[in-house]
């Protein structure tokens, strides 16, 4: 029995399970003789109450490794500095070595996969050569620009790895033999893979106990979580093997209930205070109203004597325009000029005699 969380797995019923679904791939791999050495895959599917309000990704160990030996692991590393592409690979192989790490096939510093595995071509042919990528935690944020959206597509994004861990490979063993459970937001099934067709009952059911372990204490919610769990292949039905009861909506309801009962005891609290609140005002609002009706002594006003307003004198430009122009003389009656005005009084002062003197 495995218990967390209110997820409570029944082992030989698992077994169970696990046994039927192994003697269903063993029949079906006999009527096709091509795929008599080819393994399938075994997954948990989980099956959630609630649609999670973020997404998530739990790394799950398992006690017996779900990859076989001859699956090939790609290593993505940093550019050690003062180095080649070729130096820094042979850097790190020295180094895999060394930690006793033996499961790693061929290692690709972050400059070559920019520079080789730019064309489009060279980046599906480094994902068909590979079963899986792992890559430095130093430039795992890097990578997603350069690699494209096909290794996303293919479930074949690269997992981070400390190098510089002390125990790198128990850390790389646990990465490579595990597994990982992508909760998303937008839907409330998910699934991971536990196995393979080319292993025991016994080991098949322990990854599963230990899968669903983790998953329901990594799980970022509260309460009862899991509704339903299967286990399938990739040809298969969907086999159950928990189902979770009941029993517990009940607490949710009642729950529920409480929670309204306490919204509507703010809300009557509330209301009241606010009708407190408007009896006071009213109780103001009346005093003020009376105080303003109470009779308040007239003001007389003084009167102000009127002064006459000042008559405006027109101003010289205004007399000149208003003043009638002289009329023009005739043509026949002309005035006589100022030139001719002076030349009568020379002409009055020549003529006068002047008595001369005995």
């Amino acid at each position: 029995m495995a218990e967390e969380k209110g997820v409570v797995l029944d082992r030989a019923q698992v077994k169970k399970a696990v046994q039927a679904l192994q003697a269903f791939l063993k029949s079906k791999s006999t009527k096709d003789s091509l795929f008599l050495d080819e393994t399938q895959q075994i997954s948990l599917l989980f099956t959630l109450w609630k649609i999670p309000k973020k997404a998530q990704t739990i790394r799950i160990p398992l006690p017996h490794g779900q990859r076989p030996d001859t699956d090939e692991v790609c290593l993505f590393t940093r550019d050690e500095p003062k180095m080649t592409s070729e130096q820094t690979q042979r850097f790190y192989k020295k180094l895999l070595e060394e930690k006793g790490v033996k499961n790693i096939t061929e290692i690709i510093p972050y400059k070559a996969l920019r520079t080789e595995y730019k064309p489009y071509e060279a980046k599906r042919r480094l994902l068909g050569n590979f079963d899986m990528f792992l890559s430095d935690d130093r430039v795992r944020r890097l990578l997603p620009s350069h690699l494209g959206k096909h290794f996303y597509e293919r479930k074949k994004e690269p997992l981070s790895v400390n190098l510089q861990s002390k125990h790198l490979a128990r850390d790389i063993q646990r990465v490579i033999q595990g597994t990982s459970l992508k909760v998303n937001n937008k839907g409330c099934c998910c699934m991971a893979r536990v196995g393979h067709s080319a292993m025991t009952a016994d080991e098949v059911t322990e990854n599963i106990e230990a899968a669903v372990q983790t998953v329901a204490a990594k799980l970022r919610t509260k309460g009862p979580v899991m509704k339903l769990i299967h286990i399938k292949s990739q040809t298969s039905v969907a086999l159950p093997i928990y189902t979770s009861e009941l029993s517990h909506l009940s607490v949710l309801e009642e729950a529920e209930k409480g929670a309204a009962a306490k919204k509507k005891a703010k809300k009557n609290k509330t209301e009241d205070t606010k009708q407190t609140d408007t009896t006071v005002e009213g109780k103001k609002i009346k005093a003020e109203e009376e105080e303003q009706n109470e009779e308040i002594p007239q003001l007389v006003p003084i009167a102000t004597p009127i002064k006459k307003p000042k008559l405006e004198k027109p101003s010289k430009k205004k007399q000149l325009e208003k003043a009638p122009k002289p009329a023009a003389a005739k043509k026949g009656n002309k005035a006589p000029s100022k030139l001719t005005k002076k030349a009568g009084k020379t002409d009055s002062k020549v003529k006068r005699k002047v008595p001369k003197v005995k």
